[in-house]
């Protein structure tokens, strides 16, 4: 057996550590999807690193590996039997209804076969936008480079995607966020065998709820917290967004006050942690930095029972950036803060939560009265 070797950080930058080793096992993966691929499409790969996010490239790898893998498996594309011997001939003969093929007859459903089980696979017209996408802008690329004589993108068949009504956007009402945090004060809606796991991480968990339902955080910024992101003295904490851009954000009272009451009477002492997870703001109870999983399933759990309903049916964490999001613009914060605070590219973003102001007009028009 093969041992294990042990990975060390000889870090420079300003990243802390876990993002830096975070990076690199995304990293490795993309490298490992790019050996199994052709050598003409290397420049791409070289493209990628410098366009888009990590975990954005991985994504467009898997999707272009999974193209391989059909075109020399399910169609007659190429007579390749493996992936590094389909040439840039066989890509010369594509057109642009093979994709369109591919995307509308073979992606939006397909079997997944091991000696256990069969997998039946389907897709809605998010997963196979993307899917697209991540072809176009690798055909794209090797026109744009003389690698294929023709661009076959412009020949692709659109994939409408329903636009996403106000109504629709789940996310807790300021009165269930009041009963979420009510919950995990004091336990009374848990069964005696839950409150044993309660008492040990009550702290931890409200905490983690209230910097969600505060700053509409994204799950990973959330993950990779460290007790050293926090400035208490200067009121603020660092967070690492999309694209590692790193981002300080000014920390209100209440979540100072939970984040210290965690530190100070629940999170294990220095000494009982080892030393990759010594930094880690949110801890297991196995002493180990808390993974996205794990979080995400807690979340679920507190908020299905606020909500009354199963625990698979409670909120993600996503949803309580949609909470936090919703909340600030009905306390009147402009939609351009929020933005700012959310770090949404797009203002259009933002403007879905604004349209959850409820009975706006109706409020308008009671107080613009022309007659007595």
């Amino acid at each position: 057996m093969v041992k294990k070797k042990t990975l060390k950080v000889h870090n420079k930058s300003d990243k802390p550590d876990n993002i830096v080793i975070k990076d690199n096992e995304i990293i490795e993966k993309c490298i490992e999807i790019e050996q199994k691929l052709p050598n003409f499409i290397r420049d791409y790969f070289l493209y990628l690193k410098s366009a888009v996010a990590l975990s954005t490239r991985l994504a467009y790898l898997n999707d272009i590996l999974f193209f391989f893998n059909y075109i020399i498996t399910q169609s007659n594309l190429s007579n390749a039997t493996n992936l590094k011997e389909v040439t840039v001939e066989d890509f010369n003969k594509i057109t642009a209804k093979d994709i369109n093929r591919y995307l509308a007859d073979y992606c939006a459903r397909y079997t997944i076969t091991t000696k256990e089980e069969m997998r039946i696979m389907e897709n809605r017209n998010r997963s196979l936008a993307r899917k697209k996408a991540s072809l176009s802008t690798l055909f794209k690329f090797l026109y744009r480079d003389e690698i294929v004589k023709q661009n076959i993108t412009d020949g692709l068949n659109p994939i409408r995607l329903p636009k996403p009504q106000p109504d629709a956007i789940k996310r807790l009402e300021i009165d269930e966020v009041a009963k979420l945090i009510d919950h995990l004060n004091s336990g009374d809606s848990l069964s005696e065998r839950e409150k044993v796991y309660w008492r040990k991480t009550r702290l931890r968990d409200r905490a983690i709820v209230l910097m969600f339902v505060t700053y509409g955080l994204r799950l990973s910024e959330l993950q990779q917290l460290n007790i050293s992101s926090f400035n208490f003295n200067r009121g603020e904490f660092t967070i690492y967004r999309k694209r590692g851009k790193e981002v300080l954000i000014p920390i209100n009272k209440t979540c100072e006050h939970v984040i210290k009451e965690y530190i100070e009477n629940e999170r294990p002492m220095k000494e009982q942690i080892n030393d990759e997870n010594a930094d880690a703001l949110f801890l297991s109870l196995q002493k180990k930095r808390m993974t996205s999983k794990t979080i995400r399933n807690l979340i679920k759990k507190h908020t299905a029972i606020v909500l009354g309903t199963s625990t698979s049916s409670g909120y993600s964490p996503h949803k309580l950036r949609a909470t936090a999001a919703t909340s600030l613009i009905q306390q009147g914060f402009s939609i351009y803060d929020v933005q700012n605070l959310l770090d949404h590219d797009n203002v259009t973003t933002t403007q879905l939560y604004a349209a959850h102001k409820k009975n706006v007009k109706r409020e308008i028009v009671k107080n613009f009265e022309w007659l007595d």
